[in-house]
């Protein structure tokens, strides 16, 4: 479904964890997407996560034609302009800095704008959502969370368990986020958000991006891209309409050995869930099905200046206030 107003809008994903590389750079451009967080860290540490970066950097000058990668929101405006999909670099893990703090100053000089407090299990900092125990906040974290506040670094909180959750969006500085979550009120999941954690987070100037990945919504593999519009229309009624965004977990071009190395602690160890099929929302299959996204919301008679602000104005104010640029 072609749509004059997903034309005209700023289109800005805020996850997306996919099989990087030109088919899925093409599919970014032939859905209009202006910019997208893109995961280049979610177990390894240091080094690995270099290497990630480094690949990303050679994408970038190979396929210079179709991405810009974003340092600022103004990058996001001008490859809005020149017909260009905005690369944000983000993390899943705060594993990428070790035990080390002054990583994240190099970090965010390449380009990393985003990173996530701990992903699924215990880290040095926090706790995931898949830990039998949340222990909040460590000594540590609070350390990392005012070095990312000074560099300006969102802190996203997808993965995280509620108390870490809790405790970050009260010793942030800035403005924190659930990059790609659903809620529980439509689905009970540990994955998931309940209306009391959406609401704190915004009550503290934080920001919700709606997943539609299948195991988190309501109707699993059976969903439709009017299902995904339902449960952002639940965060909306919970949240606001200028708190809340899309972060649609895109997968992409993956099997059954990625969605392995994801769902077990540090990619080896116990398994922590099980997703079975991945089937992506009809009308949402494919990163190039942004338009359906769009057509979606006016089908359900959004007016025109919600549906701008949920597909990307949201997220563009957000991160100017975190990134101060």
């Amino acid at each position: 479904m072609a749509s004059n107003l997903h034309e005209t809008s700023i289109v800005i994903d805020g996850l997306i964890i996919s099989d990087f590389g030109r088919s899925v750079f093409e599919d970014m451009r032939k859905g209009g997407l202006t910019a997208a967080n893109c995961t280049c860290c979610v177990w390894e540490g240091f080094t690995e996560t270099m290497r990630n970066v480094m690949r990303w950097k050679a994408w970038f000058r190979e396929n210079g034609d179709i991405l810009k990668q974003v340092y600022t929101t103004a990058d996001i405006l001008k490859a809005k302009e020149e017909g260009k999909t905005g690369i944000i670099l983000g993390w899943q893990n705060i594993t990428g800095i070790e035990d080390q703090i002054g990583y994240l100053g190099l970090f965010k000089e390449l380009g990393v704008g985003i990173i996530q407090m701990a992903y699924n299990t215990q880290n040095l900092v926090g706790t995931g959502c898949y830990e039998s125990r949340d222990g909040g906040l460590s000594d540590f974290g609070h350390e990392v969370i005012a070095e990312m506040n000074r560099l300006g670094i969102l802190c996203d909180l997808s993965h995280v368990g509620p108390k870490t959750s809790e405790d970050v969006i009260k010793a942030s500085r800035k403005p924190c986020a659930y990059t790609h979550c659903a809620p529980a009120a439509l689905k009970a999941h540990p994955r998931n958000k309940s209306d009391e954690q959406l609401r704190f987070i915004v009550q503290r100037g934080g920001f919700v991006g709606v997943t539609m990945f299948p195991p988190f919504l309501k109707r699993g593999t059976s969903a439709t891209v009017d299902d995904y519009v339902e449960a952002m229309e639940h965060v909306i009624n919970v949240c606001g309409e200028d708190h809340v965004g899309f972060g649609t977990d895109f997968t992409q071009g993956y099997g059954r050995e990625f969605f392995e190395w994801i769902t077990r602690d540090k990619g080896y160890a116990r398994k922590l869930t099980e997703f079975g099929d991945i089937i992506n929302p009809a009308g949402m299959r494919e990163i190039k099905d942004y338009p359906n996204l769009t057509a979606a919301m006016e089908k359900r008679g959004w007016k025109e200046a919600r549906i701008r602000k949920l597909m990307g104005e949201n997220w563009v104010r957000l991160l100017r206030e975190v990134w101060e640029a």
